[in-house]
This record gives structure tokens, C-alpha cells and sequence, in this order.
């Protein structure tokens, strides 16, 4: 592999993110229980979350925005303006979630500094990533920081086209197959998948991807061997 630059998503690929929305999700059902099932909820939350995406894209800000909306819905607009506020209280700590890096991203990247270009390629809002990105001590590593509105092939292809690449010389390491692995495969370019151990429902396929210019493994730094001869 001819490879320059290695690419990184951010969310649940260099530090823990999924988590803390499941954990406010359980709190956002509990305030609402006297309407719904902790079930129903969340099925409501997550509709309303998906027919917003376009409107106000990935991240925390469109994530509150989609509970105060779920909550009038779903209480037909006699909802407690004291829930509302709760509500806003909760995507507020959202915001101040602190960063849990996970194994093995410093041992990578400190690995791989110098080596390749390093980049972060990640979808969200983007002064959120950014704080995260300060906040978790990573930022000296990367040579560019990308926060991209969706990721398709065509956000990549543009992506790539900035990098001044082919390619075939870029290689993007992810968790999610959807986000992080296809759209790079199908403009020619190399991806590594690294699950986690939870997903969002919206980023989760049910279909095997074989390509040669893919590959699974369990944690960060098994891609060492594959990069770093």
C-alpha cells in the first residue's frame, strides 16, 4: 500500500462518545415516563433524531433540540416547561462530558507521528469537536482536522481531494461500518473497522463488507503490524 495519510474518526474510535447519549437517553426516558414506555420513547426519539439530520446534522445541539421536540410531541404541547428545562440541563452536561480516551490511542498515534499524515475525519458539530479535541490532548498529533457535515463517498472524495491524494493513498480507521468503512471503499481508498461495544442504530448495517482493501480488527493498535514495517 502506497499509503500518506491515515485517518482517524473521532467519536468512539479515539475517545468514548455513545455511551453518555445512551445515559441521557435513559434519563430523558425517565422524565417523560408518566407519557410512554422507556421502549416507545426511545423508538419516538429516534425518529424524530433521523427526520432532523438534515436540518441540524450530527451532534449534541441537534440531540437536544430532538428531545424538546419528542417531548411536546409526545405529551401533545402540555409537556412542563420544567421538563423542557431539564431537558436543556441535560444536553448541557452532554456538552461538558469529560474525554475517556480509549486503549491504545496514544500508542498509536505516537507510533505513527511521522510516519504518515495523521488526520481526524469526523462528523458532529463542529465546535464540539473541537472542544473535544482540545480537551483530549491529541491535537499536536494530526496534520488536519476535518468535521464533516455527512460522510459519503462524496464527503470523502472531497476530503481527499484537500489532502492533495489519491485515493488509494488514503486509509481511514473507524467504528462504524456505515460512516467510517463503505463510502471510503467505494471511492478506492483503504479502511479498518474497530467495533465498539455499542453502536447507534443509526450507524449499524446487517450486511458482511468483503473487499480487499478492508479489514477488522479488535483494537487500535493492531493496526501497527499492518502500517509500521
Amino acid at each position: 500500500m502506497a499509503l500518506k495519510v491515515i485517518a482517524f474518526d473521532a467519536d468512539d474510535t479515539l475517545w468514548v462518545n455513545e455511551p453518555y447519549f445512551e445515559e441521557t437517553e435513559k434519563k430523558f426516558c425517565g422524565l417523560m415516563e408518566d407519557y410512554l414506555s422507556h421502549q416507545g420513547l426511545s423508538q419516538e426519539l429516534f425518529k424524530i433524531e433521523i427526520q432532523n439530520l438534515p436540518a441540524y446534522g450530527y451532534g449534541i445541539k441537534g440531540y437536544i433540540l430532538s428531545m424538546i421536540e419528542a417531548a411536546l410531541k409526545i405529551s401533545n404541547n402540555t409537556i412542563d416547561v420544567a421538563i423542557i428545562g431539564r431537558i436543556i440541563e441535560l444536553g448541557k452536561e452532554l456538552l461538558e462530558k469529560p474525554i475517556e480516551l480509549l486503549d491504545g490511542v496514544e500508542e498509536t498515534l505516537e507510533t505513527l507521528k511521522g510516519k504518515y499524515r495523521l488526520v481526524v475525519a469526523t462528523k458532529g458539530d463542529l465546535k464540539d469537536q473541537h472542544r473535544k479535541l482540545h480537551d483530549s490532548g491529541l491535537g499536536a498529533y494530526f496534520h488536519h482536522i476535518e468535521v464533516m457535515s455527512d460522510k459519503q463517498p462524496l464527503d470523502y472524495q472531497k476530503l481527499v481531494s484537500r489532502l492533495d491524494l489519491k485515493p488509494e493513498e488514503f486509509f481511514m480507521i473507524g467504528n462504524s461500518l456505515k460512516s467510517d468503512v463503505l463510502p471510503v471503499l467505494e471511492i478506492g481508498g483503504h479502511a479498518v473497522h474497530v467495533p465498539f461495544h455499542t453502536t447507534w442504530a443509526h450507524e449499524r448495517i446487517d450486511h458482511k463488507v468483503e473487499h480487499p482493501n478492508f479489514r477488522t480488527i479488535e483494537k487500535l493498535t493492531d493496526i501497527l503490524p499492518l502500517l509500521v514495517s
